[in-house]
């Protein structure tokens, strides 16, 4: 099972994942010396490719059977069969974008994402998957002005903690909704608040953190939020409130590695 393809336990994409974590070590190191930070493309293919291998099986076995039908709402108008679309913002090599669009045949997605390498990559496995028609993908800043439709959905998997401007971003999805649409939030899931020895999870997110999601953040923007990997709850409300959101409502996944949220408008 840690090997094949399709299991949610597949684990061979770690040992790419954590090689290129450490391709930047130099950088890495640069960076914590004078507080910049290293941009995602530094981390190379590894890291691109290692990461969207570990979700793809989560994203596939996941987003139709669970995650979106925790919005019951939103799961009964995009299974109606009528057209409806989801802006996937910050959607990497597109694995999230393809699970939608299969698992709801009525819907179109837009997939957006800063990495020219990731969208490429997105493309190119939507076509192999036959969903080009239904799967675009665009290089857009999810916390840039530029951004603009109406959708049903939008999404955000596994990509706030990363963001330089996660109030900007969160303010941009709550700009692309339709009336009484909601984001779908998965980040993750660490505990309430910091305990020391911590859990496997939370150490586990910590040493992401310090190797990659923090310095990238740090780079994404000139004065960053630097959230890092251990969002706790507290900390993404106070993004979604500021962002406009009424709340962030933490929906009935169960999950080993993420929390999943509900924010409404």
């Amino acid at each position: 099972m840690l090997l094949e393809r399709d299991s949610p336990n597949y684990l061979g994409p770690a040992a790419r994942m954590t090689i290129g974590f450490l391709a930047p070590l130099d950088q890495l190191l640069a960076a914590f010396r004078t507080g910049g930070g290293v941009p995602y493309a530094d981390y190379g293919p590894d890291t691109r490719e290692g990461i969207a291998d570990m979700n793809r099986p989560m994203f596939l076995g996941g987003v139709g059977a669970e995650w979106i039908p925790a919005l019951p709402d939103v799961n009964a108008k995009l299974s109606a069969g009528a057209p409806a679309r989801v802006a996937d913002l910050g959607c990497g090599c597109g694995w999230s974008s393809i699970a939608i669009a299969r698992a709801y045949p009525g819907v179109s997605v837009d997939g957006f994402d800063v990495d020219p390498a990731s969208v490429e990559a997105a493309g190119r496995n939507a076509a192999a998957e036959g969903l080009g028609d239904r799967v675009r993908f665009a290089c857009r800043d999810a916390s840039g002005p530029d951004l603009e439709g109406s959708y049903d959905l939008v999404t955000i998997f596994e990509a706030v903690h990363d963001m330089g401007r996660p109030v900007e971003a969160l303010r941009a999805a709550r700009g692309l909704l339709a009336p009484g649409a909601p984001v779908l939030v998965a980040d993750e899931r660490v505990a309430d608040a910091f305990t020391a020895p911590g859990d496997e999870t939370e150490r586990f997110m910590y040493g992401c953190s310090v190797l990659h999601c923090l310095a990238v953040g740090i780079a994404d923007a000139e004065e960053s939020a630097a959230t890092g990997t251990v969002m706790r709850h507290a900390t993404l409300r106070e993004y979604a409130r500021a962002a406009g959101f009424r709340d962030a409502e933490v929906l009935p996944v169960d999950h080993d590695f993420w929390r999943f949220y509900r924010l409404d408008a």
